[in-house]
């Protein structure tokens, strides 16, 4: 091996090692920068959901904003963090304007999920901590409001996620968004009871009972008349957070009273004549 071609391999083996050292220094600059961003992106959100939080804003708008605010610092970090590199913030700009039309195709589910979440926010069919039913029958308290979905949490503690896109354009029932909701309880009596001595018996646990709503009203009628027996209908409202446990403890009580009354609750049954 001549001495020039010794001197080519030491002047190419020296730029590697110098295209190297500049590649490890960037790399980890990047890092660091990654490092430090994400502590300040935690910073900033911290700093915005306190400020929103002082204004009185709702938990739903909060959380929104701030699922938005963290994909956006995120995009501006990585795009810092490219430009480190060398990459032209021009050719990103370019290169992004360029596949718009394609990203929005490809993603037009989720700007119908944004688009949806933030009608959500404007029109406020429901908000976090509100029970509600999705035309899907799908149904649980609202737990957070983000970006592109809600969350839900079922009564036995499972979790439902719903596309904004899908609750924005679809029927929701709204269950807890009133103060007070109202309790039907079907009641069967025998035929040969005495109607009018049931319902002064059930008329009594409705005004016993502690909470039931004592300025709405309370009715006992009779809802319909049954192949094997009279049914009446208990009528009365409770607040919201004595729905259910208000409900069981006035259908048993209202068993309890008819039991005491000797008014007979039929089981269904068909009588047959022979000739």
């Amino acid at each position: 091996m001549s001495t020039n071609d010794i001197a080519l391999y030491e002047i190419m083996f020296r730029k590697i090692g110098e295209k190297a050292l500049s590649l490890g220094g960037r790399i980890v600059f990047a890092v660091i920068t990654f490092l430090i961003g994400v502590q300040v992106i935690k910073l900033l959100r911290k700093l915005l959901k306190n400020a929103m939080s002082k204004t009185k804003a709702d938990v739903g708008v909060i959380q929104f904003v701030d699922s938005f605010a963290k994909t956006a610092l995120y995009v501006v970090l990585v795009f810092m963090i490219a430009t480190s590199f060398g990459v032209d913030a021009a050719s990103i700009v370019a290169l992004l304007g360029s596949a718009g039309v394609a990203i929005g195709l490809a993603v037009q589910g989720s700007l119908s999920n944004l688009a949806g979440g933030v009608l959500i926010l404007i029109l406020k069919p429901f908000k976090v901590g509100d029970y509600i039913i999705d035309g899907s029958g799908r149904e649980g308290v609202v737990t957070e409001i983000q970006i592109f979905y809600t969350r839900l949490t079922t009564p036995d503690n499972r979790v439902i996620i719903l596309p904004n896109g899908n609750l924005a354009n679809n029927s929701i029932v709204n269950v807890t968004c009133s103060n007070c909701r109202r309790i039907d309880i079907p009641i069967s009596i025998a035929y040969d009871a005495d109607i009018r001595q049931a319902k002064e018996v059930l008329e009594k646990v409705l005004e016993e009972d502690p909470c039931v709503m004592k300025d709405r009203e309370k009715l006992v009628f009779v809802e319909k008349l049954a192949d094997s027996s009279v049914i009446l209908c208990v009528r009365c409202w409770f607040d919201n957070a004595d729905y259910w446990e208000g409900k069981w403890r006035l259908t048993e009580a209202c068993k309890y009273a008819l039991d005491r009354a000797q008014i007979a609750i039929p089981f269904p049954q068909m009588d047959v004549h022979m000739k």
